[in-house]
């Protein structure tokens, strides 16, 4: 067992994946771009192809998965240049004609154009809410059970460990969507998942200056799979985007415990506001997730979730922000905010808004936020 399971959070955030200190070398060393390698006599060795391997890939595969399965030496991390490439890495590679997955219907906005393409090639599609445990009600006959707890935007949240130990009774496969909670917020792998899927681009980097995902499995058959798709389709990261974000792993506890407690701040201040409804976040006690969450989840997360009346309150609520974003994502240290409605898809309320709390002064950003309630309503 590795040393990272007696660690905290903070201390494996820090540490994660770096190699043995070399004398005059620095701590993480640059990103090593080469399309190939010296390779004379047999292909063998770990460096060959610049589409299957990189030193640089290797570090923060090892770093994740410390982050998202301390202590657990068998745990292997794929990364790939954005989070829909892992999704779809997990999903066509496990699944073929005739097999049957089960979704969230109440997940990531692209999981609908997933669904269509799975359709296309011959798999049956079944989909149930995140809440109540919904999807045990189609798991009968499932190859593949896709979780995403919190769900994006609606912030449900299932019971990863009941709903794992259930799809494995009847030989199904789980993956479960990390990336609202982040590996410091819970670890879907013990919790009994076979993947843990994210999208590295939101929380886990937290600056939105790249896009990453990453996919981590203690099954390496599972894994090889994974991994062959991954050398079919070319998705692969580039080496300054692993790099960037193998640097920002340093400061993810800082970040995750910072905003998690401004979202709090943000929930908790929103809670008293007339004009607000729909109010989600799984760290307020009275939040309807809140039970399961605080069972499985360590951090609750950057995001709130809420409706103004209008389209229109809201479009002007978000005009009225001043340390806000407009921008779609989250998880970044600078807060962020938008109407989901804009992109159709999401099956939420027209004046619906998911916030993203960043790294600010939570009084300062609690006073922007009423202020731009009262500014709006006029």
């Amino acid at each position: 067992m590795s040393d990272s399971a007696v660690f905290g959070d903070g201390t494996r955030a820090v540490r994660a994946g770096l190699p043995e200190p070399v004398k005059h070398e620095p701590t993480l060393p640059g990103p090593v771009f080469a399309a190939h390698y010296h390779l004379p006599g047999d292909p063998t060795g770990p460096y060959t192809y610049g589409r299957d391997e990189n030193p640089t890939w290797t570090l923060l595969e090892r770093a994740i998965a410390e982050l998202e399965a301390p202590g657990q030496d068998d745990a292997e991390t794929l990364v790939f240049p954005s989070g829909m490439a892992a999704i779809s890495a997990v999903l066509f590679s496990q699944l073929r004609t005739g097999d049957v997955a089960v979704l969230p219907n109440d997940g990531y906005q692209a999981l609908p154009l997933v669904r269509e393409q799975l359709e296309a090639y011959g798999i049956e599609v079944r989909t149930a809410p995140t809440a109540d445990n919904a999807q045990l009600d189609v798991l009968d006959g499932a190859k593949l059970l896709w979780i995403e707890t919190p769900s994006n935007p609606g912030l449900d949240v299932c019971d990863i460990r009941r709903l794992t130990e259930a799809a494995h009774a009847r030989g199904c496969i789980v993956a479960v969507d990390n990336t609202l909670a982040t590996p410091l917020g819970q670890r879907p792998l013990e919790l009994g998942a076979d993947f843990a899927v994210a999208s590295g681009t939101k929380q886990l980097t937290g600056h939105g200056d790249l896009l990453l995902g990453y996919v981590v499995s203690r099954d390496a058959g599972l894994l090889t799979a994974v991994r062959r798709w991954r050398k079919i389709a070319g998705a692969i990261t580039g080496p300054m985007e692993a790099w960037l974000a193998h640097r920002s792993l340093a400061t993810l506890h800082l970040r995750a415990d910072r905003q998690s407690a401004n979202a709090l701040a943000v929930a908790e201040a929103l809670k008293g506001r007339p004009e607000v409804t729909g109010l989600r976040y799984p760290g307020l006690p009275d939040d309807p997730a809140h039970k399961v969450a605080s069972q499985q989840m360590r951090r609750y997360g950057c995001v709130v979730s809420f409706s103004l009346p209008t389209r229109a309150r809201a479009d002007r609520f978000l005009d009225a922000l001043r340390l806000v974003d407009d921008a779609t994502s989250f998880g970044g240290v600078r807060s962020t905010a938008e109407r989901r409605g804009r992109w159709g898809g999401d099956a939420v309320p027209d004046g619906f808004v998911r916030f993203s709390a960043g790294a600010e002064d939570a009084d300062d950003l609690v006073a922007d936020v009423l202020r731009a309630l009262d500014e709006s309503a006029g």
